[in-house]
């Protein structure tokens, strides 16, 4: 069964933003866009480039009312430390989130079980707390911000204009399309 358009689940964790350790449950997720991004461990290879590029995007993001939320099995304390030790991964201004009893990498159904660790998984929470954008992905291949930042651009199109749909590529102030019987076979 798909995640898609389903509630997320209840969680309670600890995190590390802006120098602190704060507290992130699903409540915090919801009431604005926000965006899960799981990835497999802190001290990495691909998972610092990832966090880097979402850090550099981080306040086109925020533009948009997006929070990010980047969660590995690893401890807040673990990500403080990272946070402290990588050129890359000090950038970070989002919290990182730590899913050392691997509630939240199960609720979102991209634990790897015998390893302990979450898959590369991305997710778009809509402000009701539904999922409404998913992927997985390898562990070798990393995300793309901008282009993630392009999906929830359409994700928050299609939420304000119902009836409307994003055709590929689309980017805001591009042409939609209104599906309709007429619209059959000739696109």
């Amino acid at each position: 069964m798909s995640l898609l358009n389903t509630d997320i689940l209840p969680f309670k964790a600890q995190a590390f933003h802006q120098g602190k350790f704060i507290e992130v449950t699903e409540e915090s997720l919801k009431g604005r866009w926000a965006v899960v991004f799981f990835y497999p461990a802190d001290f990495t290879f691909v998972c610092p480039t990832e966090l880097e590029d979402l850090a550099e995007q981080y306040s086109e993001f925020q533009k948009r009312g997006v929070e990010i939320y980047s969660v590995s099995t690893d401890t807040h304390f673990t990500h403080k430390a990272w946070h402290e030790s990588s050129e890359a991964v000090g950038k970070v201004p989002f919290p990182m989130v730590g899913d050392p009893t691997l509630k939240i990498s199960r609720n979102f159904e991209v634990l790897i079980e015998e390893d302990g660790m979450a898959e590369r998984g991305t997710f778009v929470i809509n402000p009701e707390g539904k999922i409404v954008i998913m992927e997985h992905h390898d562990g070798g291949i990393g995300r793309d911000a901008k282009e993630l930042l392009r999906k929830v651009e359409a994700a928050q199109y299609i939420a304000a204009n119902p009836g409307q749909v994003c055709p590929a590529k689309w980017r805001p102030g591009a042409a939609t399309l209104t599906p309709s019987l007429d619209l059959v076979g000739k696109i």
